[in-house]
Parts: C-alpha cells; structure tokens; sequence
C-alpha cells in the first residue's frame, strides 16, 4: 500500500522566548536568548545557576485564551490544572493552541480517527520530588490521590484526549530529548498507514527541578557561565561548556492530507520524511554516526537528494563533543551540497532558547516550518569563534544574525541520551 501524506495544520508553542508563536518566532530570529537566573528554587548551591524558564505563564488563562468559555468551564479547568505537574500544563496549553489554529472539529463520526502522540523526557520530577518530601515529613495518608496521575508521563495525551473528545490513538513515546521527534514521526508513520486521520503530536518538559538540575551537574553537562546567562548557550563555539536546561512544550497538528484539503484547513508545511538510529555506543556516539544513519534515513522516507534541503536546524546543544560530531555528521550526508552557501545553512536554535529535553524537537519542528514560511534561516547566537574543526567542513552556521533564504526543505535534529537519535523533513506546502 502506498503512504498517505501528512501535513501541519496548527502548531503550539511554551517556551523560555515566548508562549504564542510570534513570539517566540520573532525573538528566535532576533536573537534574543531566553536563559536565566534560575527561579523555580533556590540554585545557589549548584554548579549551573542559570536556565531557560517559562515565564508570564497562568495556565488556565492560556488554555482559555481566545476562547468564549464560561466561568464554570474555567473554574472545573482551574480545578483540574491544580492536580498537575507543569509540564502537563505547558503540553496541554501547546496542545490546545496547535488543535485550535487548526480549526478542526471533533464530531461523533471523526472522533476515533483523531489522536494525539505526546510524551517527556523526564516528566513529573516536580511533583515527585514535592511527594518524596512529604511522605518523609508526614507518612504515606498524607500522599495525594492524584500523585500518580499529576506525574506520570502520558497524561499530557491522556488530558488532551479528555477535554477535546479525540478517541482515536493515545501515545506517549519517551526517548530522552529526541522525544517530541519520535511523537511527531511516529503520528506520521500513523496516519501514513490508516489508524488515524490527525494526530496531535510533540512533547513537553519541567526540567529545572532541584534533582534533575543537581544530576546534571554532577555529570558536569551544562554551562557554568552563570554570569553571562545570555550568551552561555554556543553551540560550535569553541568556548561552549555545555547546554542549559530549559521548560516548556512544542505540539503540532498532522492530518492527512486528504483529511485536511476537504475541511479547507489552512496547510502550513507538509510532513514528509521520519529516520530513526540507535548509536549503540555509550550514552550517545562522539563519531556522530547515529545522527548521520538517522538523517540518510530521513532523506530516504522522504525520497529526496542531499541537494533538495537548505536548512537543517541542528540538535547543536552546546556540548563539546556533541556538537562537533552532528556537524561532521551533517557534512558527511550532505557533502559538497553542505559547502554552498546561499543553498544549505545549519544553525541551532538551542542557542537562545536552551535545551527543552522532551520538548525541544517539537519547539524545533515549529521553528523549521515557521522558516519556511517566512524564508528565514534563525541565526546560531554566540557564535563568535567558530570550533577550527567545525570551521574546517565549510559549512554556513548562521553566526549571529539570520539570514534571508529560498527554503523548500527542512530538516529538524534531535538526538538523546541513550543513543537515542529522530530526524524530521519538512516541505513547503
């Protein structure tokens, strides 16, 4: 059987530069970084100090924006959020933004065909490190009914499917920070088959928790450059010491294309390539051979040439290892192409936001179709000595400032702990 096509119709978007699309988009392409002192909880003690945190954020009053609800729905919403970890909250706001500009309506005869494919990387940490202190401070009857349900993973999916009727598939993929890639290429992969028509699908992170930050400072992995939180994030830059942990969530909405066309949806880029890679090697490969196996794979769902793409936004976290092997992977896939500047550029966009873990391919994929869109190459901030390995593939990194560019085709990289490795293809509708 042949593969149906899958495009986006709506998009979502929590994040350190914004919390509605214009935004974000406009400080991605400004520049502007969305890390700093962190917030949350006192961090003092802590090696990294700095992050990119959610801000001006009211849950309900997000869920509810633009809509004509009453006082009631509103106050059982309230009600419902107070059980709930943030990062439920931030997937369920991205999720409910992506299904509303997309303006389908979920009726008795859709209802089955249309599902959702949302995870974390790491979840609940917030509520189970609040629970943790409570049931040694004052015994397990103290320990609320809803712990498990504010914390476990899959009820971003479980709550998006309850409050807007969708009963077909209820995923929620978890695969460190290639998490949202994987919801997004496997909702796809679903609807390319038959079991759905539209699926909502990304991934959503609360990071900066008092362990997970100690954890990954103790791994020594993120940035110490506390007093200069803004330009501590630079990916490929030889003074980068590491990436900084982020929060929010990044949804889409996929139909097919069918589906979407006899509804008059508004179609803003087409779905058309998903590759996956373990690296089977440690907690991820220093070579970069996973990441390449993961884009050849991509370029070979979506039937396209090394020469048919002219962005890739790049993982491009901010590590030092990391960093240098995606780029070298980059350039392997895409040779002499990757070279010709004016034709293909890679930039990082986890340069001024972070890196939002099981949020960041979904934040990432609504970066690369708003780049299509308006045929802008985000810049890589930071950038101002470029790794003399890095510089040597001769590749255009955007440094700085954005750039002005005819773009039909997008690739969008996300690789995790674990080898864990997703690559999504995007073209102009």
């Amino acid at each position: 059987m042949s593969k149906r096509r899958v495009v986006v119709t709506g998009m979502g978007i929590i994040s350190p530069v914004g919390n509605d699309l214009a935004t974000a988009w406009k400080n991605v392409v400004e520049g502007n970084s969305g890390i700093g002192p962190v917030s949350e909880f006192d961090a003092s003690a802590y090696a990294t100090k700095i992050a990119g945190e959610v801000r001006d954020f009211d849950p309900v009053e997000a869920y509810f924006a633009g809509s004509d609800a009453d006082d009631d729905e509103k106050r059982s919403i309230g009600k419902d959020f107070k059980r709930m970890d943030p990062f439920i909250h931030y997937g369920i706001v991205a999720g409910t933004h992506a299904f509303r500009q997309s303006r389908l309506k979920i009726t008795d005869e859709n209802a089955g065909r249309v599902g959702i494919a949302a995870g974390a990387g790491i979840g609940g940490l917030h509520t189970i490190e609040a629970t943790a202190i409570e049931l040694r401070d004052k015994g397990p009857r103290k320990v609320s009914p809803f712990y498990v349900p504010s914390s476990i993973i899959n009820m971003v999916a479980g709550n998006l499917s309850i409050y807007h009727g969708m009963k077909g598939p209820n995923i929620a993929l978890v695969s460190a920070c290639t998490t949202a890639a994987h919801n997004i290429g496997m909702a796809m992969r679903l609807i390319q088959y038959g079991d759905a028509d539209a699926m909502l699908a990304g991934g959503a992170e609360f990071a900066t928790t008092p362990t997970a930050m100690a954890g990954f400072c103790s791994a020594k992995a993120m940035s110490t450059r506390n007093d200069d939180p803004t330009h501590a994030s630079r990916p490929w830059d030889t003074g980068r010491d590491g990436f900084l942990l982020s929060n929010g969530a990044g949804m889409l909405m996929l139909e097919e294309y069918e589906f979407a066309k006899a509804r008059g949806a508004t179609i803003l880029a087409e779905l058309i390539g998903f590759g996956m890679s373990g690296d089977a090697y440690h907690i991820t490969a220093p070579s970069g051979d996973g990441a390449e196996l993961a884009m050849r794979n991509a370029l070979h769902d979506a039937g396209l040439k090394p020469e048919d793409v002219q962005y890739v936004n790049a993982h491009g976290t901010s590590t030092p290892v990391g960093d240098l092997g995606e780029a070298k992977a980059i350039r392997n896939v895409f040779g002499d192409h990757a070279t010709q500047k004016g034709k293909f550029a890679v930039s990082s966009t986890k340069s001024v936001t972070g890196h939002l873990l099981g949020a960041a391919g979904g934040v990432e994929a609504i970066f690369s179709i708003l780049a299509i869109r308006d045929g802008i190459i985000p810049p890589t901030m930071n950038l101002e000595n470029v790794d003399p390995e890095v510089e040597a593939l001769g590749m255009d990194l955007v440094p700085n400032k954005a750039e002005k560019a005819d773009i039909q085709v997008v690739m969008s990289n996300s690789f995790g702990f674990g080898g864990t490795n997703g690559t999504l293809v995007f073209r102009r509708a």
